[in-house]
């Protein structure tokens, strides 16, 4: 999608809460940094890579997510993919960001902790200093792997825990649940962390139960199986505990089967506090301001309700109070600046 096409969605200041920088390794990026380093992939052309984003399920994206990964391999490559990123958000107006990384995809090749994170953490202050863009950076735990690996990845953490605000929980929901990773999420909640995980994506809502009870989150991952469960709803109403749902990927990945089928306006309108995100962005087609724009076309999203998607996001944020309140300002005098009717 062309974003130019609809100014009314790029004028409107937002906040990006489910991000995963590797999910942003446009293939323009990939090919370039595998000729770089000498990684031989299944795919020689951006069309043959487009042709392999045809998935039927989490996992086929998986399969591929995890080949691309191969790619990254020094500091300056984790720069640049954050970078690559942050030019992104400053196109769609983004003015915070709370990314994921998957160190466990790297370390387990062989590439030191330090290089990946000090190579995204140089790109996110000089997005702050550059462009104002603040940000919060969350290390995620890769679910199939066993939790020892990811209690050692918390220990490799430890020296640079103030580069890190929270742990998060990703790739395969099946069979591992979150309480698989009960032990690391005490652990870090004890080194000042804070915990999001994925779960009622392709899960059920038991998931989402178990990510609340066993992780103690401050966020769910997608949840959009909640609508299913009216405990939980009347829950996360009562809690304002916040899902960070991204609709493109949930169409591309095949676990809405249409735009025009999504659930979110739903759980918004019975006060859930959901927020739009873009997930994985360079494979489902999209960036945040392509997600909005998907749902004003499928689902009508009128002016109050993408106000209200804007200001859940600044309030789901870990963001400081007064970073908050700057952001809704910022968000009020964007939409006084455009009162006519923007939908």
């Amino acid at each position: 999608m062309a974003i130019t096409t609809y100014p009314w969605l790029l004028a409107l200041p937002k906040v990006e809460l489910h991000i995963h920088l590797e999910g942003s390794l446009e293939p323009e990026l990939m090919l370039s940094l595998a000729r770089k380093n000498g990684i031989q992939l299944p795919f020689n052309t951006i069309g043959q890579l487009y042709e392999a984003y045809r998935f039927s399920c989490l996992q086929d994206f998986l399969n591929i997510y995890y080949q691309a990964t191969q790619v990254l391999i020094t500091q300056q490559d984790f720069y640049d993919l954050t970078w690559h990123y942050i030019k992104k958000c400053q196109q769609h107006n983004i003015i915070h960001i709370e990314p994921f990384f998957d160190p466990q995809a790297h370390t387990q090749r062989g590439i030191a902790f330090s290089t990946v994170i000090k190579g995204i953490a140089t790109a996110l202050t000089e997005a702050n200093k550059h462009f104002g863009i603040s940000s919060k950076l969350i290390m995620c735990f890769l679910r199939h792997l066993n939790e020892s690996d990811a209690l050692k990845t918390l220990k490799q953490a430890e020296p640079f825990l103030d580069l890190i605000t929270a742990v998060g929980l990703d790739s395969s929901e099946k069979n591992h649940p979150p309480e698989k990773f009960t032990q690391v999420f005490s652990k870090a909640k004890s080194l000042g962390l804070l915990t999001v995980a994925h779960a009622g994506e392709e899960g059920s809502t038991t998931h989402i139960w178990s990510a609340i009870n066993a992780l103690s989150v401050s966020r769910i991952d997608h949840g959009i199986k909640a609508i299913e469960d009216p405990k939980l709803i009347r829950y996360l109403v009562d809690t304002q505990l916040p899902l960070t749902i991204c609709p493109l990927s949930n169409v591309k990945l095949a676990i809405v089967p249409d735009m025009s089928r999504h659930c979110i306006l739903d759980l918004l309108e019975k006060g859930v506090c959901v927020t739009v995100n873009s997930d994985d962005p360079a494979y489902f087609g999209g960036y945040l301001t392509d997600n909005f724009y998907a749902l004003s076309q499928s689902l009508h999203l009128t002016q109050i309700q993408t106000h209200k998607l804007l200001v859940n996001s600044i309030h789901a944020s870990f963001a400081e109070n007064h970073r908050k309140q700057a952001m809704l300002a910022q968000l009020t005098h964007s939409l006084n600046a455009n009162k006519h009717d923007l939908l």
